[in-house]
């Protein structure tokens, strides 16, 4: 079925469909803050995208958003795909969670960006992501101590 991490060979085709996708919740602030939430959403994304025939070479699911590095496949569309990876995990997330109001939980937008020859630096970017954060949190930190002084 595929061929290192680059090409999958379904019995017709051999493709690499790789994509770069960021959305955000619709409720403002560090609603996925919470470790159980990460973890369910997590889970809940491994089962969409093993349902789906999608691969997931990394993630983040930060407070404010989530970075998805995917395959795939050529019959389905970067929507389709997303409107099936968040509207599933919305409504999966607010059965087992009760901790959103009703209707949608992600924002209708997001961003896509379709990853070629630089997949490993796509890949580092959304694997180290908490550190990208942590280093902005220093420096929201930093400058109010200096305004202070």
């Amino acid at each position: 079925m595929s061929n290192g991490w680059l090409y999958a060979q379904p019995s017709h085709c051999t493709y690499t469909c790789q994509y770069h996708l960021v959305w955000t919740p619709k409720y403002r602030g560090k609603v996925l803050a919470e470790k159980y939430i990460k973890q369910e959403l997590k889970r809940i994304f491994k089962m969409i995208c093993a349902w789906k025939g999608f691969t997931v070479h990394a993630w983040h699911i930060g407070d404010e958003h989530i970075h998805l590095f995917v395959s795939i496949p050529p019959k389905y569309s970067v929507a389709y795909a997303l409107a099936v990876i968040k509207g599933k995990s919305s409504a999966w997330l607010k059965k087992k969670t009760n901790k959103f109001p009703p209707g949608a939980l992600w924002e209708r937008g997001y961003f896509v960006s379709t990853v070629g020859v630089d997949a490993i630096a796509i890949k580092r970017y959304v694997d180290n992501q908490h550190l990208h954060h942590a280093e902005l949190k220093q420096l929201s930190f930093i400058d109010k101590v200096l305004k202070r002084a």
